[in-house]
């Protein structure tokens, strides 16, 4: 059984790592509230552009016939997906959620499948699981920009348009509020066009023509949503570590009072046991 000394010594080292772990809840508080404001002035305009993109595929472009390599479909042989996990961990069961998301996507899929990964956590779970990664980001921060996140949406586009991957997905959590984080697996290429009526795809005339007008904005779109994507993902990380970070430090706080009342019984029980001490030994000296 321990001492009283030991258990003081762990009732320290609680009390230790409760305030650590209540620094890092008010850190990741902090950091929260700029991610969770990025991602919800962020999401409009990444919706907007996701209905006009695909409103403008389902357009006629010209009697050509040529396709935009973005929306090209083909047969699937090759599938490419984009994971976006934190670089850090201590985010509960945040990191779990994703990876069993991913392992059930690959394991349905009836086709090779490579990655490119954002994230140290993704890159251990490819690792792992054995799983090829064409290419790796980290470091990106928890206020990336736009152009912070170019270099990702490139490769993306390279991917597709060279033909190395034939469909593209992206995995990342959404953010929906402070207590809940939706793990998702999103297909991103080929961009599908809307399913329009007649007169709506008749009723509009675009200046520039068409074709011209999706050259430009496809690249773009591509840029954005990959964002997007990044600004949910540093929100669900900073909420589930924010979550994650309070219960520890109750949890402290619980297993801290737990420790002192087992001291105080000992404290007590070692009193106790003196004064019977005493008490025999007055009783020995008299009898």
């Amino acid at each position: 059984m321990p001492s009283v000394r030991d258990i003081r010594r762990r009732i320290r080292s609680v009390e230790n790592t409760g305030k650590v772990t209540n620094a890092m809840s008010l850190v990741a508080a902090s950091k929260m509230r700029r991610a969770q404001m990025a991602v919800t002035q962020g999401r409009p305009y990444a919706e907007k552009m996701l209905q006009v993109i695909t409103n403008l595929a389902a357009q006629p472009i010209d009697d050509s016939g040529i396709v935009h390599p973005l929306l090209q479909s083909r047969p699937v042989n090759n599938v490419g997906l984009l994971l976006i996990e934190p670089d850090r961990g201590l985010a509960g069961g945040l990191h779990s959620s994703i990876n069993g998301s991913v392992g059930r996507f690959m394991g349905s899929s009836e086709s090779n499948v490579s990655t490119i990964c954002v994230g140290r956590k993704g890159r251990e779970f490819l690792n792992r699981t054995g799983r090829h990664i064409v290419e790796f980001f980290t470091d990106l921060g928890d206020r990336p920009t736009l152009s912070d996140t170019e270099e990702i949406s490139s490769l993306v586009i390279e991917e597709y348009s060279s033909g190395n991957i034939d469909e593209l997905y992206v995995a990342y959590a959404k953010f929906e509020s402070t207590m809940s984080q939706k793990p998702v697996v999103e297909k991103l290429l080929p961009v599908e066009p809307a399913a329009l009526s007649i007169s709506s795809m008749s009723g509009y005339t675009y200046e520039p023509d068409p074709a011209t007008l999706i050259d430009t904005l496809l690249p773009k779109f591509i840029a954005v949503q990959v964002y997007q994507a990044i600004l949910e993902s540093i929100a669900s990380e900073q909420s589930a570590r924010m979550v994650a970070m309070r219960s520890a430090t109750d949890n402290a706080k619980s297993l801290g009072d737990e420790l002192t009342l087992t001291m105080n019984k000992l404290r007590q029980d070692s009193i106790t046991n003196e004064l019977l001490d005493l008490v025999g030994g007055q009783m020995a000296l008299e009898g």
